[in-house]
């Protein structure tokens, strides 16, 4: 049996990209550090995670950060969406495969199936993928373009992996779905790929994604923390900002 194609997408191949696929804009690499760099400076702790990578992202790119509830469209720039995601490694330069938590897909929302574990595995991975790909769907009559950017991130903030990838509709006949000791589902491939995992509790939909070699690494000198009475010093701060007072009316400051 011949394999089935892809069809090509004639608003992809006529309407460009704000820039090609995986190949950010000039500056991009000095822009992400710096950023990365004035929030260990401020914060002190290496945290970055969700929203604030979104933004993040959407400075670098000069696009626009607008938080989605779908979760595919957080950051915009002209005919282009992306969903940005973050996830840790003790050596991002090495990492080869990582997960991706790319939504709840509830086919008891979706579907009715109100006893999921007594449902055949592969219709149930097929609903699943199919909540995905309307998502995905819905976007793409909107945008001509729909991506994904992955930060994979160190501990310490100081070596970090950014790479991009084009957010797809996955053809459900090209997987195979079981249940796994840990009683979630998952999804291989006609190559015997681990590519989705699926957990019933929750809903949660895992995306297991490979990392390219051409994605970017950024190393990073650690900063000391800002002094917070300098930084407030600086600003010229005095009590007479902050006033306070009890509920029923009493003022205190």
């Amino acid at each position: 049996m011949t394999e089935k194609k892809e069809p090509k997408l004639r608003s992809v191949q006529k309407y460009k990209p704000p820039y090609p696929l995986n190949k950010f804009p000039e500056g991009f690499a000095l822009k992400l550090g710096k950023e990365i760099i004035y929030l260990l400076a401020t914060k002190g702790s290496s945290v970055l995670e969700g929203p604030e990578w979104e933004q993040i992202f959407a400075i670098c790119i000069d696009g626009r950060w607008k938080p989605s509830n779908i979760g595919l469209d957080d950051i915009t720039l002209g005919n282009c969406a992306w969903s940005a995601k973050s996830v840790k490694s003790n050596n991002p330069e090495t990492v080869n495969k990582i997960r991706l938590i790319s939504g709840r897909n509830s086919p008891a929302y979706s579907f009715g199936e109100s006893k999921v574990i007594d449902t055949d595995a592969n219709i149930l991975g097929e609903h699943v993928l199919s909540i995905w790909n309307e998502r995905v769907s819905s976007l793409r009559a909107i945008y001509n373009h729909l991506r994904t950017v992955v930060l994979v991130k160190s501990n310490s903030l100081e070596t970090i992996l950014v790479y991009e990838f084009e957010t797809i509709l996955f053809n459900p006949a090209k997987y195979d779905w079981k249940w796994n000791e840990r009683k979630n589902l998952e999804g291989i491939d006609l190559q015997s790929n681990h590519c989705f995992t699926w957990q019933p509790h929750g809903s949660q939909f895992t995306i297991i994604d490979t990392v390219p070699d051409d994605a970017l690494i950024i190393k990073i000198k650690r900063p000391k923390k800002l002094d917070k009475e300098l930084i407030l010093k600086e600003l010229g701060y005095n009590n007479d900002w902050i006033s306070a007072k009890i509920k029923n009316g009493r003022q205190i400051l």
